[in-house]
């Protein structure tokens, strides 16, 4: 019996995971059977591989639960079964089961408490899955070497005596030629490709971008944010009504009109405290843009950020933000021990007589 391929991808359907999926699907070799699960919201943006057998996977618990037997039926001994939802089966299965892992929140390096209730039982559950069913992976596969230093911290945690396979295979969309012609004249001065979950860092940038209007700098800032992300919109629109910030949100936009976002800005700014790999840093490198970025592995790892800052700072940010823009940032002047001593005596108040 020939060797198959089952890609399993159920929920993957917006995001860095989805552009990549896409990728994966556009470029299918055909050299072996295809039989793939896939997120049925992702319908209408996939092209599909001719032949490939797919099954469409609500975003239900119980079409989850029947997904994950219609696994264990498709793939059998000498086949391969590509988790690309970053989980390993539930089920047991005779095929080798490799696991594509971009999401660092299943490794549990973020307490619960920071996630909505909603988010905070599937988180919950995913981790679970990912402690007691890692047994059944036979590779992880990663995208940078900082993710493969979290997973392997990780994995040592649980098992000291075991140590599992990992391999770095990052990849990414056909770019654009290095070097692509930018707007002339930006209409944006920095923006944010990502969502609103809790470690893209909106609000700390938000607070940052507020800092600079203190000093009289405004300048212009597109978000790309959802409809999932109404409440981090609403402190962004509050906030630009008291400090007069110039904050757009975009809302999400397909990755054809990212890509001219990008070159319609004079740079891409990535708060991030937490990437798997961290796809618009690559395409802004790519293209050239600069790029102002969290000073942490995951950035180095894939681009030569042009700025870097402290992404737990406002004040880092905003400090980022001015050595771009040229403006210079004054450090506190220093005194001598002397001159520390006449200040001080200076500015001592008199004392006010006492009656005894």
């Amino acid at each position: 019996m020939s060797r198959s391929l089952v890609l399993y991808a159920p929920n993957v359907h917006t995001g860095g995971g989805f552009v990549l999926l896409r990728v994966l699907l556009s470029s299918w070799p055909g050299t072996m059977p295809l039989t793939a699960f896939l997120d049925i919201r992702a319908t209408k943006h996939l092209v599909l591989p001719l032949g490939a057998k797919i099954t469409w996977v609500a975003p239900s618990v119980y079409a989850r639960f029947q997904a994950e037997f219609g696994l264990r039926k498709a793939a059998n001994l000498g086949d391969v079964v590509l988790c690309f939802h970053g989980l390993p089966p539930q089920l047991p299965s005779a095929a080798r089961v490799i696991v594509f892992l971009q999401n660092r929140h299943y490794l549990s390096l973020r307490p619960l408490s920071q996630f909505t209730w909603k988010t905070r039982l599937r988180l919950a559950f995913e981790r679970l899955v990912s402690r007691i069913y890692r047994h059944r992976v036979a590779e992880y596969i990663v995208q940078t070497p900082a993710m493969k230093r979290v997973l392997t911290h990780w994995y040592a945690a649980l098992a000291p005596d075991e140590s599992p396979r990992v391999k770095i295979i990052p990849f990414v969309d056909v770019m654009p030629e290095p070097g692509r012609r930018l707007a002339p004249h930006p209409e944006w001065d920095f923006v944010y490709v990502a969502d609103g979950e809790a470690h893209k860092n909106h609000r700390l940038l938000l607070q940052a971008w507020r800092l600079l209007a203190q000093v009289g700098m405004r300048p212009s800032l597109a978000l790309t944010l959802g409809p999932r992300d109404a409440t981090l919109m609403r402190e962004v629109n509050s906030a630009c009504a008291e400090a007069d910030l110039r904050i757009r949100n975009l809302g999400q936009i397909p990755r054809e009109e990212v890509m001219a976002l990008y070159a319609n800005s004079r740079a891409l700014i990535f708060p991030s405290t937490s990437e798997s790999f961290g796809l618009p840093l690559v395409e802004a490198a790519k293209m050239r843009i600069p790029i102002l970025a969290s000073e942490l592995d995951f950035v180095r790892d894939v681009c030569v950020p042009a700025q870097t800052f402290d992404p737990t700072s406002a004040v880092s940010i905003a400090r980022a933000v001015k050595r771009f823009l040229g403006i210079p940032e004054p450090t506190v002047p220093l005194r001598t021990p002397t001159e520390f001593w006449n200040e001080l005596l200076q500015e001592e108040p008199k004392r006010q007589s006492v009656a005894l």
